[in-house]
């Protein structure tokens, strides 16, 4: 998504001292669960995650991070609450982390930042809603299809299992439809 480019290409040109934090993840790691404060925003510089809810250890993936892309638990970030979700390295990942309290200290100031962050949070919003009609409305085989038109490069970064959770599929399921 091009306006989290720019805030990247933002906070890099004019508050690179922003960047608290390198955090490196190894697979399977951790980067916040389930009840915990979102402090913090991070920005993918390689590897991938993945956004799961965990229902009585049932894990429905929500969401996936991946190489120049940002991160959060937006629901905390945003309402500065308890987190619902957990977020865990997928592969060996490598981020940068700005804090939220920097973060929404400098988009008070920085319109042109300001500006990109209410447009990503709306297309953010948008995919959602895409996602829930999807979930609501489609066969699995639709989903899949609408995720490879809209984002093919899931299936070059995520592992199957996970995009199979994305799907609300069995992962054999999956396993069929990208063999035919």
């Amino acid at each position: 998504m091009k306006q989290l480019l720019q805030i990247k290409d933002r906070i890099d040109n004019h508050y690179p001292f922003l960047w608290k934090k390198k955090i490196t993840l190894q697979r399977n790691e951790y980067l916040i669960h389930e009840g915990e404060f979102a402090n913090g925003m991070y920005f993918i510089q390689k590897g991938a995650l993945h956004v799961f809810l965990n229902y009585d250890g049932d894990i429905q993936t929500m969401r996936f991070g991946y190489e120049n892309s940002f991160i959060c638990a937006l629901d905390s970030f945003v309402g500065n609450c308890p987190t619902k979700f957990t977020i865990q390295a997928i592969k060996c990942t490598q981020l940068l982390k700005i804090t939220r309290c920097d973060f929404f200290r400098i988009i008070a100031t920085d319109e042109v930042l300001r500006e990109s962050w209410m447009q990503a949070l709306g297309i953010t919003l948008n995919q959602h809603i895409e996602r829930e009609i999807d979930l609501l409305h489609t066969s699995p085989v639709d989903r899949y299809f609408r995720l490879l038109e809209r984002s093919p490069k899931v299936f070059q970064e995520i592992p199957s299992k996970y995009i199979a959770s994305y799907l609300r599929m069995a992962p054999e399921t999956l396993s069929r439809l990208l063999k035919s």
